[in-house]
């Protein structure tokens, strides 16, 4: 299985093809890529389904993508996300 290339945050990363963000993070032992709109929290997977809102990112530009069931695809600009995104 090949592996694709992604950033977080503008740091490059390589991640399995077919991964979830979220376990291509977790991976590095990176457990947490958000922070809730109040107190700055932080937060990663909880679920990992897609039923809660804990691994929201911000995905090539667009807020609010669930990490835990979002597959990495080369190229991907992965962002951690400060509340409910903007």
């Amino acid at each position: 299985m090949s592996d694709v290339p992604f950033t977080l945050d503008g740091e490059p990363m390589r991640a399995a093809a077919d991964q979830t963000i979220a376990a291509a993070l977790m991976e590095r032992g990176i457990m947490s890529w958000r922070t809730t709109r109040f107190d700055e929290r932080p937060r990663g997977i909880l679920c990992g389904i897609g039923v809660c809102y804990d691994c929201l990112i911000t995905l090539n530009g667009q807020p609010n993508v669930r990490a835990c069931i979002t597959r990495v695809e080369s190229g991907d600009d992965v962002r951690r996300q400060d509340g409910v995104g903007r």
